[in-house]
């Protein structure tokens, strides 16, 4: 064989190899926008289990509210996403391990509510776990709700690959619901990169106030982190929108969840954004009108980094966050409000829990 003959086989078997690498790729797409999960406007979310508790103007109650980082973002972990190297971040009995340390917390604190973000149904990345399964066998005396904001039948990215996601927000509450629905949130990501991201939601959940005509409106959210800011304002705005209908309804309302950003009235001289690391947006509270009360713990961190594990780290070296808290409507007297440092070692995030009384 010539050299020529050889150059002219390689070039074909060369070109034959990239075109079905091409080929597979666009067909791994076109299967993923086929099967992308597009959530109606509004839908109906199942409510599980049973509730006794009733609660009545003049009562006070307790809630928490946690990112809990799908069971595999402990103390031990980086991720990708955040300038970290790993993808698969947790083995199963680190997931589990992980899930026992939140349920015990939350059993601790004892809230009547609790919103949960990052709760993983049957996701590669915490070993298909039900962790909603987990959850409600952990507090039988409850009602829960979920509702899903990441649904992907295969996420190629990065090396190795996320895989399969299936996970959502859940709320528990002890008070009887008496309906629940999911509210799409703007989504900022244009195709392809739409396919493999979340679909954030709120999911609103209602509770008759006894003696009244009126609801406590709970409202689970875990707004918009990787996008360049648009994606949050626009979140922000629907949501700021919704709750004030609910309120010139006359309902008792609580926002609640991991924001990824920051109130304007909150404090942030001990948690400076350090060049480099993520940036979380800033909720204006000014352009909210009417009564409301925003709430974040300025004293403790409420979020860490994921560009490395946090192990024997010190506060001073490290990135923190105050991202996660609530906003409570004008007729709520707010009595308590705290972040409870776990020293992040069942989830990249600390609980926040809240206690108030409704007037």
């Amino acid at each position: 064989m010539t050299l020529r003959k050889f150059l002219k086989g390689f070039a074909i078997a060369a070109g034959c190899i990239i075109a079905a690498a091409v080929l597979c790729v666009a067909a791994l797409f076109a299967v993923l926008t086929i099967k992308e999960y597009r959530p109606a406007p509004v839908e109906a979310v199942k409510v599980n289990g049973t509730a006794s508790e009733r609660i009545s103007k003049g009562d006070s109650l307790t809630i928490a509210t946690w990112n809990i980082g799908y069971g595999a973002l402990g103390d031990n972990a980086d991720f990708f996403m955040d300038g970290g190297t790993h993808v698969m971040t947790a083995d199963s009995n680190r997931v589990m391990e992980n899930m026992s340390g939140i349920i015990n917390k939350l059993k601790s604190t004892d809230p009547q509510i609790i919103f949960l973000q990052e709760v993983d149904i049957k996701s590669k990345r915490s070993h298909y776990i039900d962790q909603t399964a987990l959850l409600s066998q952990a507090f039988p005396y409850s009602q829960n709700t979920f509702a899903t904001n990441f649904d992907v039948i295969f996420n190629p990215v990065p090396i190795p690959p996320i895989g399969k996601v299936y996970a959502g927000i859940m709320t528990l509450s002890k008070f009887p619901v008496t309906s629940s629905e999911r509210i799409q949130l703007p989504c900022p990501f244009k195709w392809p990169l739409r396919v493999g991201n979340l679909k954030r939601c709120l999911m609103v959940s209602r509770i008759p106030v006894a003696g009244s005509g009126n609801e406590l409106v709970l409202v689970n959210l875990h707004l918009e982190a990787y996008d360049s800011g648009e994606g949050k304002i626009a979140q922000t705005n629907q949501l700021k929108d919704f709750i004030q209908s609910e309120y010139e309804k006359g309902n008792y309302v609580i926002a609640g969840g991991d924001f990824n950003q920051t109130f304007s009235n909150t404090g942030l001289d001990d948690f400076p954004v350090y060049e480099g690391m993520w940036q979380p947006g800033i909720i204006d509270i000014a352009e909210f009108s009417g009564d409301w009360t925003f709430l974040m713990d300025e004293t403790e961190a409420s979020c860490r980094s994921l560009d490395r594990p946090f192990l024997g780290e010190l506060k001073r070296d490290f990135q923190f966050y105050i991202i996660d808290g609530f906003i409570v409507s004008g007729n709520i007297k707010v009595n308590s409000l705290k972040t409870h440092q776990m020293n992040f070692v069942s989830s990249d995030h600390n609980p926040v829990v809240m206690n108030v009384t409704l007037e």
